[in-house]
């Protein structure tokens, strides 16, 4: 086997794999979305709280932040699955973030004030995006008055509209780029050209009219301005991570993901694409 098909081949088996996980554990339930979630949240927070340390001359308390951003994704969840809980988690969450500030007074730091900012960068860039991913889980179609109903509908058309993004991308990019070589950011990403974009967001449109005719409670206007949406937030998610990576002078976030590098190289276009996602859905519901 050659060097480039052995690397085609982990690569696919490592999406196959991720992609398995992902939509098993939404499609199981909210249980299963919360161990998804809550566990790639403390993973890829701890990824980004090592590049930090690595690269910014930073100590962060890595246990810490993930710990932290579990107990995000309980807060978020239990609000709407668990409510008798919800206080304990939001205490507990803020004696963590309480603790990260106070413990710097006796951790005798080097840079302090680096730890205290990376620190709640994280729970901003990357707990808070999966844990809002259970503010999508909620059936608003239900009456009021009855117990919450459990939708997988939203959050799967969200990850399936990021793929065809970033299929439809690289088809058009590759045919057209040549034809049409107009550079969408070459000062952050030299290789996303505008018909690549124009190519993602296409495909995610087309997409976006079968999750219509499958799923009738949302409109097809509704689903195509989510699809809209994602395309846009994918895209600048995709540039934050790129910014990120040029800042650090680094190729990828890490290597837990044979072929793919890092979880933020993974989930960078996710991260904006969930907050955006969540507020449209709750606007429209």
């Amino acid at each position: 086997m050659s060097k480039n098909l052995k690397k085609m081949v982990v690569r696919a088996t490592t999406g196959i794999v991720y992609v398995a996980l992902l939509v098993g554990c939404i499609l199981s339930g909210p249980v299963g979305c919360l161990m998804f979630f809550a566990t790639v949240a403390a993973a890829t927070v701890w990824e980004f709280s090592s590049l930090m340390n690595r690269h910014m001359g930073t100590d962060i308390n890595r246990p810490i932040v993930a710990i932290s951003a579990v107990l995000l994704n309980l807060v978020l969840w239990s609000g709407q699955w668990d409510t008798t809980n919800a206080s304990l988690w939001l205490v507990l969450y803020s004696f963590t973030l309480f603790f990260l500030i106070i413990s710097e007074l006796y951790r005798k730091s080097e840079n302090p004030l680096g730890n205290w900012v990376y620190s709640l960068a994280s729970q901003l860039y990357i707990a808070l995006p999966f844990a809002l991913v259970h503010v999508m889980t909620i059936d608003t179609t239900v009456d009021y008055y009855s117990l919450p109903q459990y939708t997988w509908v939203v959050v799967l058309a969200l990850f399936v509209f990021l793929w065809a993004n970033d299929t439809g991308a690289y088809l058009a990019g590759s045919a057209l780029h040549k034809i049409f070589p107009a550079k969408l950011f070459p000062r952050i990403s030299p290789n996303k050209s505008w018909v690549g974009s124009i190519g993602g967001g296409l495909l995610t449109l087309g997409v976006s009219l079968i999750f219509a005719h499958l799923e009738p409670r949302m409109t097809t206007i509704d689903w195509m301005g989510m699809a809209l949406l994602v395309v846009v937030a994918a895209t600048w998610g995709d540039l934050v991570e790129s910014l990120l990576k040029r800042q650090l002078g680094i190729k990828d976030s890490g290597n837990i993901l044979p072929g793919h590098g890092g979880l933020l190289d993974r989930f960078d276009s996710a991260l904006l694409s969930i907050p955006a996602t969540a507020t449209y859905y709750l606007l429209i519901s």
